[in-house]
């Protein structure tokens, strides 16, 4: 079984932030740093080389696969940032703003199309869906 490349590891997120070339999704990736942990009370960590993750809970399907993995997250990647909350949100994105979404993540190209409160509100209510799937044993 190969190794999960999705795990926290013991980088600086201020250090991957501070590695991104461009200066505005560096700013955004700041900004998106300090929403995050206001909305969860969990300081970011690195998961894997270039997911900041608030929080974690472990999983396990009945195929017998389990792991762990942050309660939400985002990765400003070259192209768009990757918001990673909880499925459970077509109501609130609505009012989300600009973006597109896949199975497990919602894209933006910048901070300045969506609404901050509409994000802190998706975070919120992530983090709540995750730990009600996943309590601590």
């Amino acid at each position: 079984m190969t190794e999960r490349k999705m795990k926290e590891t013991d980088n600086s997120v201020i250090e991957f932030i501070e590695m991104m070339e461009n200066e505005k999704k560096k700013a955004d990736a700041y900004q998106l740093l300090e929403i995050f942990e206001e909305a969860t009370d969990y300081k970011g960590k690195m998961w894997g080389p270039s997911i900041i993750g608030f929080g974690s809970y472990h999983y396990k399907y009945a195929s017998g696969r389990e792991g762990d993995a942050p309660l939400v997250g985002f990765s400003p990647r070259k192209a768009k940032i990757s918001l990673y909350l909880s499925c459970e949100r077509e109501e609130l994105l609505e009012s989300f703003g600009k973006h597109t979404k896949g199975k497990a993540c919602i894209y933006v190209n910048k901070l300045a199309d969506i609404d901050t409160n509409v994000l802190k509100d998706l975070i919120k209510q992530s983090v709540e869906t995750y730990q009600n799937l996943y309590p601590n044993e």
